[in-house]
């Protein structure tokens, strides 16, 4: 569970960001600004390459402390980078936390991102003794939905006033992965 960790299903590759792709990163939430905005707080108009390598240094020292697990998403055949997806605010004494996920505009509709959530589920379920992983997303963002319902997220109601982005304030969709649906059982 360090720094060298990756998870493949030999489509995709998870592993945490490196300093060295803060450029292919920048690249990817660029073209998919106008995607993102509306349903990520970090997705602005002027986001820098700056903020890349500034995201970077922060996962990899959260990644160290176990209380963050960031990933990028590449592409097992070239390498490309596809998006991210993590395991974030992990709770200390209940063992939950929040799944999310994003792929850049151009690779969207092909499964990647389903496929980063299972990755990172069952690692935190194996790797970081969760017992829970919730994917919560703004009512009205229904590509990530679309993506909790097809990887068998259990759908657990709407959560009002649940999601602030910018100075928008949302009702959210509450879905939850445990780790009998990866055929695991939870341990603490």
């Amino acid at each position: 569970m360090d720094l060298s960790t990756e998870l493949t299903d030999d489509v995709i590759v998870l592993r945490p960001f490196r300093m060295d792709d803060s450029k292919k990163l920048y690249g990817a939430i660029f073209e998919s600004l106008a995607e993102l905005k509306p349903w990520m707080s970090w997705a602005h108009d002027g986001y820098t390459q700056n903020e890349s390598d500034g995201f970077i240094r922060i996962t990899r020292a959260r990644w160290e402390e176990k209380t963050l697990f960031a990933f990028a998403i590449i592409d097992a055949g070239n390498g490309d980078l596809l998006g991210g997806c993590g395991l974030s605010y992990k709770h200390p004494v209940y063992h939950f936390c929040n799944l999310g996920y994003w792929v850049r505009t151009t690779k969207q509709g092909n499964g990647f991102a389903g496929r980063a959530a299972k990755l990172a589920a069952r690692f935190g379920f194996e790797k970081t003794g969760l017992i829970r992983a919730e994917i919560v997303m703004a009512v009205g963002n229904e590509k990530s939905r679309r993506v909790a319902e097809k990887i068998g997220a259990h759908y657990e109601g709407i959560l009002r006033n649940r999601m602030v982005v910018g100075k928008a304030i949302y009702d959210a969709h509450m879905y939850s992965l445990l780790p009998s649906d990866f055929g695991l059982v939870a341990e603490l």
